[in-house]
């Protein structure tokens, strides 16, 4: 353990900006769905046909979770905070354990600081113990902020709590999943794939399956820890012993094989090479994250569709209307759930993208685009292949969404030109999610330590969007966030403005990146 302590310095002074951005943003959307929700709903009569009508959507359920007491409106409020806000918070443990641990180890950072004293389980335990310490400070100061808007003070803890629970499991986990696999990105993707078998269990439990399914999983212990609804403390004891028992694991693997080596050996490529070209390599680069996202937006749109046709019959009173309709459009309650779960889509969309535009980070920072530039591929041909697969996957994964929550729904509905009407909603969002490639490209190719500018401006669009409407945002602010110019469809008119105006700037802070990248020093050079 020699050298923990340094290496804990070391990473909070590398993430001194990233860890307080983040925190800040899930402290913002937990108060925001405090602010909203209760202004929405100022009687127990609007509070309990809510929590009926969501309640009655198995779809709802299966996305959020079950509100256990529907007389509560803590419980309604802080039902998506709870749901997919704990999915946001493993993912975040999940990236921020693999980055000081499988990412310093590809990078060679490891293996310099290793050459002091540093011990073997050092880097590992310092990860585990920054990620812990994050979401326990996450916590508390959830906690103390919903108390301190009105929120019961019992419940607002054990929400913290649940939210705690949750983080500290898939930190283990992620602990696991740096000691399997040789990349960071395959530390990640196998330990968002646990995640994501862990969501279906718990949505399968709380909807269609029997309960324990629920109980088996780590997002499930989070539903019961039912905050505002009994606020059940005893399922901590769960989570924090499953997590010590991961961690445990994870040090015990840590001992069990060499450095820059997994568990799970690296299978050999073809004998001869079959790559044409740039693009061809960045495919074979690119093509398995893009498969697993495709995945995730495909049975997002079933579960869309599913529900959209639905919601009318089941929402009994105004204001419950009011919250659907408020998510977004102008119309229909139909058309508002499907223009607010494309928004949704959108900003996941743009995630993908600012993902895949930061391969061409990490191909230069580890060395494997200079050898590559050394033959006759150009600067440009080589970053296109790239923001190329970036843009299209885009497009690919909202236009996949759209066809099937538009199939489901003409399908429940016996309207086959309902799936034009539902895939338009999907692709007006594109114009909004290409911006976002174009702020990472423009970062990336101008000033390369900065191109995590990506991700800073999803975090900083994000919370306009969500805190704009609650605090009264200007609206010259608002406008700042791509998606506030996106038209809500549908249920409202298409105008073409708007989108040529979000192409014209994707475009431009793309080709800015691409100039960029064309005069500047590359890494290595």
């Amino acid at each position: 353990m020699n050298g923990t302590g340094e290496l804990i310095r070391l990473a909070l002074r590398r993430d001194r900006i990233l860890l307080p951005a983040w925190l800040s943003m899930f402290v913002l959307l937990a108060l925001a769905s405090a602010a909203a929700t209760r202004d929405m709903f100022p009687t127990t009569e609007s509070i309990v046909a809510a929590a009926t009508a969501m309640n009655g959507t198995p779809a709802l359920v299966a996305v959020y979770g079950r509100i256990y007491d529907p007389t509560s409106v803590g419980a309604l409020a802080m039902l998506k905070a709870l749901g997919t806000g704990a999915v946001i918070l493993a993912v975040f443990s999940i990236v921020l354990v693999v980055r000081h641990t499988r990412s310093d180890e590809e990078t060679g950072r490891s293996e310099l600081l290793g050459s002091g004293v540093v011990g073997r389980h050092a880097p590992l335990t310092a990860a585990l113990a920054v990620a812990a310490g994050a979401n326990v400070v996450l916590a508390l100061v959830t906690a103390l902020c919903l108390s301190g808007v009105g929120l019961p003070v019992n419940g607002s803890f054990a929400f913290g709590a649940a939210w705690l629970g949750v983080g500290l499991v898939f930190t283990a986990i992620a602990g696991i999943t740096a000691q399997v696999t040789t990349t960071a990105r395959g530390a990640v993707g196998v330990a968002v794939a646990v995640l994501g078998g862990v969501f279906l269990l718990r949505a399968l439990g709380d909807t269609a399956g029997p309960r324990w399914l629920s109980w088996s999983s780590p997002l499930g212990w989070g539903q019961q820890f039912r905050p505002f609804a009994g606020d059940r403390w005893w399922v901590l004891p769960i989570a924090l012993g499953f997590a010590v028992a991961a961690a445990v694991v994870a040090q015990l693997l840590v001992a069990r094989r060499d450095l820059n080596a997994g568990l799970l050996p690296d299978r050999p490529g073809p004998a001869t090479g079959t790559l044409r070209g740039a693009f061809g390599l960045a495919w074979r680069l690119q093509r398995g994250s893009l498969l697993g996202w495709a995945i995730g937006f495909v049975v997002y749109g079933v579960l869309v569709g599913s529900v959209a046709g639905s919601i009318g019959d089941l929402v009994s009173s105004q204001e419950a209307a009011e919250f659907f309709r408020r998510l977004g459009g102008d119309n229909t309650l139909t058309d508002a759930v499907f223009a607010a779960m494309f928004g949704i889509l959108s900003v996941i969309a743009s995630a993908y993208g600012v993902q895949a535009v930061m391969r061409l980070h990490h191909e230069e920072t580890g060395l494997r685009a200079e050898p590559l530039l050394a033959t006759p591929v150009t600067r440009l041909r080589w970053a296109a292949s790239h923001v190329v697969i970036a843009l299209g996957g885009v497009a690919v994964l909202l236009v996949s969404a759209g066809l099937v929550a538009g199939g489901v729904h003409a399908v429940q509905a016996g309207d086959a030109a309902l799936v034009g009407k539902v895939l338009a909603g999907a692709l007006v969002q594109i114009p909004a999610a290409w911006v976002l490639v174009g702020i990472t490209v423009a970062a990336y190719g101008v000033v390369p330590r900065l191109a995590v500018a990506g991700w800073s401006a999803l975090v900083l669009f994000l919370l306009l969007g969500e805190l704009g409407p609650v605090f009264g945002f200007d609206q010259w602010l608002m406008d700042l966030s791509p998606y506030a110019h996106v038209p809500k469809v549908p249920g409202s008119a298409v105008t073409a403005t708007p989108l040529l105006l979000l192409l014209v700037v994707g475009a431009a802070a793309t080709a800015l990146g691409l100039v960029g990248l064309r005069r500047r020093d590359m890494a290595g050079a």
